[in-house]
């Protein structure tokens, strides 16, 4: 190694082991605040999972298919949205499926009431954006497994730190979108706003809101993929979902079992998708 070298890894900054001081520091007197939000995350996750188990798999799965039918008044995906939870019903994966549901309706849910707003306010607020910019470039970039430990020191084993981690990663999608949405609207159409008379609030509700839809809800059909992306990769920490047989057969070299949790994965991600891109194409 040259001289220059020697003297620049000679002088190593101890980032690490800063680190570490303020994980145990946090650990050392807000241990207590981890697992009040921890256990409540718990009880909400796994009571939803077990009310919603409790219903027969084919009832759940025709009313689930009647709330697609709903959203979209669409009977074709309706009859794909059946035949596809009866599919995972028949290869015995309808459990895995439905807490891996709840798991990435939670986490989209608790995305978007903290994404949508904060976009609004950063869309408002231009230093708001420059301080927020880098850091979701931070949360999008940063590889998992760097915030997995800390999460998982935190937060323990089981959905809790899996929802945690999932929000931290599908949170940038809904902020990004809907900063682009309302930076994007037309000058004149607000001009024509305030020209009536209308208030800052009146303006984002009636003008700036509605005009942004489309790409909020492009947003939050981003957030659902990634959440349910994350909440498979999850299961190494504990998650409830399809992620445990897929890596029950990655593990085994299990290539049926893999097939068919892949195979529910994909029915899944098409289910939720197609549910809310329609609609976000009715909006257009």
């Amino acid at each position: 190694m040259d001289p220059v070298s020697k003297l620049v890894t000679g002088w190593k900054i101890p980032i690490g082991q800063w680190g570490k001081a303020v994980i145990d520091f946090i650990v050392d007197y807000f241990q207590w605040l981890f697992d009040g939000i921890s256990a409540a995350l718990e009880w909400t996750v796994d009571g939803a999972s077990s009310l919603l188990l409790q219903v027969p798999p084919v009832i759940l799965a025709a009313a689930l298919a009647g709330f697609a039918y709903w959203l979209q008044r669409s009977k074709s995906l309706a009859i794909g949205v059946l035949i596809g939870f009866l599919f995972i019903i028949n290869q015995g994966l309808w459990k895995e499926t439905v807490q891996t549901l709840v798991l990435v309706v939670a986490a989209t849910a608790l995305s978007m009431a903290i994404g949508v707003p904060l976009g609004i306010w950063a869309a408002h607020k231009p230093h708001v954006w420059r301080i927020t910019q880098p850091i979701l470039d931070l949360m999008q970039t940063m590889p998992t497994f760097v915030y997995l430990i800390p999460i998982l020191i935190l937060f323990g084993l089981g959905a809790a730190p899996a929802l945690i981690v999932t929000i931290i990663f599908a949170m940038p999608a809904p902020v990004r979108m809907t900063y682009l949405g309302l930076t994007s609207i037309p000058k004149p159409m607000l001009e024509a706003g305030e020209s009536f008379g209308a208030t800052k609030r009146q303006l984002l509700w009636k003008v700036e809101l509605p005009a942004a839809l489309p790409s909020i809800m492009a947003g939050l059909t981003q957030c659902i993929m990634l959440s349910l992306s994350m909440v498979v990769f999850a299961t190494l920490i504990g998650a409830p979902s399809l992620g445990n047989p897929v890596n029950k057969a990655l593990a085994n070299r299990n290539i049926p079992l893999g097939i068919e949790a892949g195979l529910a994965l994909v029915i899944l991600a098409i289910i939720l998708d197609r549910s809310l891109s329609m609609k976000t194409g009715a909006k257009k």
